[in-house]
């Protein structure tokens, strides 16, 4: 199973190749390995939640905006204590803009769309801020030209895709100001950091 990076900052495709390209490499690569080169100074960050850890790797050379942005967040702490607010089973995951309250939490100015990545935004392509989606599924409708701009990927799942699937199973319902689709049991955030890449 592949599945992609996709952050509120919508992560696209990147230059010819499609979503599924970039999004499914991100969670499912984590389990194939990388020989050395570019890769090695690729950003890891973790993502610990209540229900297990995911590491994604990110590609500051094919969404260099996307990533700089969302490492930013990372840095100054956005996502801890955020939930995933939004599991469709077969589709993808998505968090890090409400707190356990469901209180959407502030954000810097938009990131220019770099379509053929993957962050979550709104219709406008270039609405992208601190949600991120993770792919579960070949998700070629969002890919840039079948749906608009499409969703900037940045960056993949090395680790932690049995969590990923956890996440992506749960019963859904209401919850908060959302009618539908927010996981029953709460899936929390609590601290995501950068860290070495693992050898």
């Amino acid at each position: 199973m592949t599945t992609l990076l996709d952050f509120a900052y919508a992560i696209e495709k990147y230059s010819t190749m499609t979503i599924s390209d970039w999004l499914f490499p991100i969670f499912a690569l984590a389990v194939a390995a990388t020989s050395g080169g570019a890769f090695a100074a690729d950003p890891q960050v973790e993502i610990k939640t209540n229900l297990g850890t995911i590491r994604l790797e990110l590609y500051p050379d094919k969404a260099p905006l996307t990533v700089e942005n969302f490492l930013k967040y990372v840095q100054d702490g956005h996502y801890d204590g955020t939930i995933f607010h939004r599991v469709i089973v077969n589709f993808m995951i998505q968090g890090g803009g409400f707190d356990r309250n469901y209180q959407q939490k502030k954000t810097r100015d938009p990131v220019r769309n770099e379509a053929e990545r993957a962050m979550a935004r709104t219709s406008n392509p270039h609405s992208a801020t601190a949600q991120f989606f993770i792919n579960v599924n070949d998700n070629t409708p969002l890919n840039s030209g079948a749906r608009d701009e499409g969703y900037t990927v940045f960056g993949k799942v090395v680790a932690g895709l049995d969590v990923v699937g956890t996440i992506a199973n749960l019963p859904t319902g209401a919850g908060g100001p959302f009618p539908k689709d927010v996981p029953r049991d709460m899936v929390i955030i609590e601290k995501m950091t950068v860290v070495p890449a693992k050898k």
